[in-house]
């Protein structure tokens, strides 16, 4: 990565001193889960959420520095176009462009790998220079970065998408909730009438990986439990993905420019490794939780695991 594009990661740089996009000097702090969605949702801000550490926030206090005027504005620019999108619920984020969309799930999931950072090293979990963290998982954090320097610069992607956003419409409304695995950088949203599905750094193959499921659905409006159903194989398809994403990252003229380095690679096996029923029911049981269904329930049939979609739409693994 150009050295001369901010990296947090390289110095570790998360002790709300610099803006989290910038490396600015901060002068502000944004809240993590914004205030109009917050209101939309109904939600006071003092729900709360358990953290990677087992600590207790309320979704109000979830907060990272900024830069106002370099960033904070362009924050707001951005979330004032999702939340008109929001407003009008599966019709306004259907065609909201994916690339902003991309955007606000990545400063939204961003945003909590930035507390959790900040709470591994106050804790002493990790330390100050990151060396007991994961190499892999740094180059990815540090890669969506990159790409989130969009919202507030020129930022080209040459070619190519690194994410999966499914944008699905639900049967009936339900109320806000989301689920994220930071290591996998996988994030779920549902609300009103749609849900979102998203893959941040994976340059588009778990949509395609899913792709003879999602066009039996070809925008039929689907149960609840039907889409915790596809977020399940969603979440689990990014476990299997077996390759760290690699990108050229250059500056030219104060605008970034970040090119995809084939996914392949060096390595002749698949991009994922194999499906298991038996892994993936665990996984849906914990997707299905509100509707009580047990884990031999779901892996009755070894080799068929329970589902919401018709045995035709779904592929042989």
């Amino acid at each position: 990565m150009n050295n001369s594009i901010y990296n947090p990661f390289t110095s570790f740089d998360f002790k709300y001193k610099k803006c989290f996009l910038s490396g600015e000097a901060t002068d502000s702090n944004i809240q993590v889960i914004p205030t109009w969605l917050l209101e939309m949702a109904g939600f006071t801000g003092d729900e709360a959420i358990k953290m990677l550490d087992e600590g207790i926030h309320s979704y109000k206090s979830l907060k990272i520095p900024v830069n106002t005027a370099l960033v904070g504005k362009a924050i707001d620019v951005l979330d004032a176009e999702v939340e008109e999108a929001f407003k009008l619920g599966y019709e306004g984020v259907s065609k909201l462009n994916q690339d902003i969309l991309f955007k606000w799930l990545g400063k939204f999931l961003y945003g909590f790998v930035y507390i959790e950072m900040y709470n591994g090293i106050k804790q002493n979990v990790l330390s100050a220079d990151g060396l007991n963290m994961g190499q892999g998982l740094m180059h990815k954090f540090g890669n969506l970065h990159a790409m989130l320097q969009g919202i507030y610069r020129s930022v080209t992607l040459e070619n190519f998408k690194p994410y999966s956003i499914e944008v699905l419409e639900l049967k009936e409304p339900v109320s806000f909730s989301f689920k994220d695995e930071i290591n996998t950088l996988t994030f779920s949203l549902k609300f009103k009438n749609f849900g979102i599905i998203a893959c941040l750094q994976d340059n588009g193959v778990n949509s395609k990986y899913h792709s003879t499921l999602l066009s039996h659905i070809n925008k039929q409006p689907l149960l609840e439990q039907q889409f915790e159903e596809l977020c399940a194989r969603f979440y689990y398809s990014a476990y299997l993905f077996n390759r760290l994403p690699e990108y050229s990252i250059m500056e030219l003229n104060g605008e970034v420019f970040i090119e995809a380095m084939p996914l392949k690679g060096m390595l002749n096996k698949p991009i994922f490794d194999e499906w298991q029923h038996k892994t993936y029911g665990q996984v849906l049981e914990n997707f299905w939780k509100p509707w009580g269904h047990l884990l031999l329930e779901i892996n009755q049939n070894p080799n068929a695991p329970m589902s919401y979609f018709s045995p035709s739409y779904l592929p042989e693994h």
